[in-house]
């Protein structure tokens, strides 16, 4: 998208991305505990230090009780319960593969469901439920935080973040202007200021948040971000908001206005397996990277396309022959739907400013493009070699593709591709 995007949507362009797209395979690699691979973590944490890297965020959701793929809107807008899967192959069972009650994945022990707090309880919570399955743990945040400031000329402050995983429209939204009032108060912490950057690392859906982010902080008071506002601060004064929340809403939107978000200091953003929904502002950012876990597998030689073919993309999906089926597949259409009549108009306004596609066919329209790079940023297309020769019997061991990038053995090579795409001699193409 080009600067001064206003929170327009994401094309679904499948046309070659060339200079934008890099294709890259994990290989074996030394493990965590060895020297080889904490010495060639600390020269990363090297060069992020000399590239002004002052602050790491992981960002997260959770895969569990949140309606990963979005089929509650779908089913909302048409799929069976209207018969628009009629005549298609395969759908039926697609969509079973999708809902949460059917996609093998278990229900969050406990019963909690979005919005959840970001507190340690809930973390730990995740953590010995799914481990490192598409989930940035504690034990990975800390061992990259630990090998990175090695030798390091200045330390690199590293933080965790469990967003409230509402996928929906209003629920990226109020995550969106929390994280920046975060981020302002931990570049405040840092006494960051210009020359400074601060590195968010976004798994999935925390990606799309990055992308409203990255339209709030453009510059400018644009129409789009007076509607942002307006349909929050509506919602807010007809509910009941946590004690404090208006007071910081406002707060940010005024460092918005006035162009002091975050003290000077510069957002650089990479996602991982973000599907390909709203469009990004590279003026309200640094630099961009977005990693999606991708195999070749078309016939047509378009190797920067996803597969997607009815009813063949049911018997894959278990197996994982094509990487990430989550990115592939929740993308416009698809949501949760939030939980009270307020929050659902609230949702309706925001949907209205955000998003140009409804209608269950819209969504089989958009996941056919098979697009897998976003429009602006550095892709990369990652063959994270976690394809299955037999389906698994838990589906926590991939996630349909979207467990690989969090893995602790992901590290190592998250890093390095991160601080060579980013902070390397090469520029990224915006």
């Amino acid at each position: 998208m080009p600067d001064s995007n206003n929170f327009q949507h994401a094309p679904y362009s499948r046309s070659d991305p060339g200079e934008r797209v890099r294709y890259r395979e994990v290989g074996p690699s030394a493990p965590p505990d060895t020297l080889a691979w904490q010495d060639a973590m600390a020269q990363l944490g090297v060069q992020l230090a000399q590239a002004g890297v002052r602050a790491v965020l992981f960002m997260h959701g959770s895969i569990l009780n949140s309606d990963l793929f979005g089929v509650q809107r779908l089913d909302d807008v048409g799929g069976l319960k209207r018969g628009y899967s009629r005549g298609i192959s395969g759908l039926e069972a697609l969509l079973a593969l999708m809902r949460q009650d059917t996609n093998g994945l278990p229900a969050l022990k406990g019963g909690a469901t979005p919005p959840y707090p970001d507190d340690d309880q809930t973390k730990r919570l995740l953590d010995d439920q799914i481990g490192d399955a598409g989930n940035f743990t504690s034990a990975y945040v800390e061992t990259f935080r630990k090998a990175v400031n090695r030798q390091a000329p200045r330390p690199i402050a590293c933080l965790r973040s469990l967003w409230a995983s509402e996928h929906h429209h209003l629920g990226r939204a109020d995550a969106a202007w929390r994280l920046i009032d975060r981020l302002r108060a931990w570049a405040t912490d840092l006494a960051l200021g210009p020359g400074d950057r601060i590195l968010v690392q976004a798994h999935g859906q925390a990606g799309l948040v990055l992308a409203l982010v990255s339209n709030l902080l453009a510059p400018g008071n644009t129409s789009g971000k007076k509607l942002f506002f307006q349909a929050l601060a509506g919602y807010y004064l007809q509910g009941s908001p946590t004690p404090g929340t208006l007071d910081r809403f406002h707060q940010v939107e005024s460092w918005l206005a006035g162009g002091r978000a975050l003290n000077g200091a510069v957002l650089d953003v990479a996602t991982f397996g973000t599907p390909i929904r709203y469009g990004w502002d590279p003026s309200g950012l640094g630099r961009l990277l977005h990693i999606v876990n991708h195999r070749p597998m078309r016939a047509d030689g378009k190797r920067w396309l996803a597969k997607m073919e009815l009813p063949q993309i049911t018997m894959e999906m278990p197996y994982v022959w094509g990487g990430d089926y989550v990115q592939q597949l929740a993308v416009a259409v698809t949501d949760a739907l939030p939980a009270t009549p307020g929050a659902n108009a609230a949702n309706k306004a925001m949907w209205e400013l955000l998003e140009p596609y409804d209608g269950f066919e819209r969504w089989l329209e958009c996941a056919r493009k098979c697009v897998r790079c976003a429009s602006d940023g550095l892709c990369l297309l990652v063959d994270y070699k976690d394809m299955l020769t037999e389906p698994a019997p838990n589906v926590l061991s991939h996630v349909y593709g979207h467990a690989a990038y969090t893995r602790l053995t992901s590290l190592l090579f998250n890093t390095t591709e991160i601080v060579q795409a980013l902070y390397g001699l090469t520029s990224v193409p915006r």
